[in-house]
C-alpha cells in the first residue's frame, strides 16, 4: 500500500503559505490548509497533480472552533495510509505598527488569537491525536511541527511590540513543547524556524510604516530598494527543505539563513 504524507498547513492564501501550499501538492501528499477562503486555483493544481488537497475556510481567530474540527477531522483518518504527519503555522497578522498604546485592543488580539493562541491549540490538538496513533500502535511515521516564526520575535524592535511578543512567544513555546516531546516515546519533533526577509504583502505594511512612530522604517526600505527581499517561492522551498532534514528538531529555535 502507498502510504501518504499529511500535511496541515494554515495562512495559506497567499506569500509564503500560499507558495509552500503550491510546493506540497504531489500524488504522495494530504494536504489540508486552513484559511479565511478557499483558493480554486489552488484546487486546480492538485487536481493536476494528483494530490489530495481540502481546503477549510476558517477563521484562526476562533482557535478553539478551529482546533475542535481538527481533532474531529483527524480522528477520521486511518492512521495506516499514512507515511509522516506534520503541523505547519504559518499564518499571522501584522497588526497595525506603532507603540502599543496606539493599537486599537481588537487588533492587539486578533494578532495574538492568530498568530499564538491558534497555534498553540492546533499544536495541542495534532499532538493529542497523532500521540493516540502512537500508541495504539496503529502508525510508526514521523511527526513534526513546524513553527514560522521571525527575527522579530528574536530582536526587539520599535513600534512592534505586538509582532514581536507574538513571534518571541511562538518561538518559547515550541521550546518547552519540545522538551516535553523529548520524554515521551517516539515524541513528536518541534521546530520555530524563521523564514528570512520575504517579498511578502507584510514587508508592503513595513515600508508603509509611519516613521514617527516606526524609526526602522528605513531598514525595510532599504532592503526592498537593494533586492534583498527573497521570493516567496523560493523561501517556500528553503522552509520545506528544514522539514527534511535528519536532524530537524536540532536545534528547536532555528533560522533558514543558518542552513549548512
Amino acid at each position: 500500500m502507498n502510504r501518504r504524507h499529511l500535511t496541515i498547513l494554515t495562512g495559506a492564501s497567499r506569500g509564503l503559505g500560499r507558495a509552500m501550499a503550491e510546493q506540497l501538492l504531489g500524488p504522495d501528499r494530504l494536504l489540508l490548509t486552513i484559511e479565511r477562503r478557499p483558493d480554486p486555483a489552488l484546487a486546480t493544481l492538485a487536481a493536476r497533480s494528483g494530490a489530495h488537497l481540502e481546503q477549510w475556510s476558517q477563521d484562526l481567530a476562533e482557535p478553539a472552533e478551529t482546533a475542535e474540527r481538527l481533532a474531529r477531522w483527524l480522528d477520521t483518518l486511518a492512521p495506516a495510509t499514512l507515511a509522516s504527519a506534520t503541523l505547519i503555522n504559518n499564518a499571522a497578522v501584522l497588526p497595525p505598527i506603532g507603540p502599543l498604546q496606539s493599537s486599537p485592543a481588537e487588533a492587539l488580539s486578533r494578532a495574538l488569537r492568530v498568530g499564538l493562541e491558534a497555534p498553540m491549540h492546533l499544536t495541542a490538538t495534532f499532538l493529542r491525536a497523532t500521540d493516540h496513533w502512537v500508541q495504539a500502535q496503529d502508525w510508526d511515521g514521523p511527526r513534526r511541527v513546524l513553527n514560522i516564526s521571525s527575527g522579530l520575535g528574536r530582536y526587539a524592535m520599535a513600534g512592534q511590540s505586538i509582532y514581536c511578543a507574538v513571534k518571541a512567544g511562538l518561538d518559547h513555546f515550541s521550546r518547552c513543547t519540545a522538551l516535553d516531546e523529548a520524554r515521551r516515546p517516539r515524541g513528536a519533533r518541534i521546530v520555530s524556524l524563521a523564514p528570512g526577509v520575504i517579498d511578502t504583502d507584510m514587508q508592503v505594511q513595513m515600508r508603509a510604516g509611519d516613521p514617527a512612530g516606526f524609526p526602522d522604517r528605513d531598514r525595510f526600505v532599504q532592503l526592498h530598494a537593494q533586492g534583498q527581499l527573497t521570493p516567496a517561492h523560493q523561501a517556500a522551498r528553503r522552509v520545506l527543505a528544514w522539514l527534511e532534514r535528519p536532524d530537524f528538531g536540532d536545534p528547536c529555535v532555528a533560522d533558514v539563513r543558518d542552513a549548512g
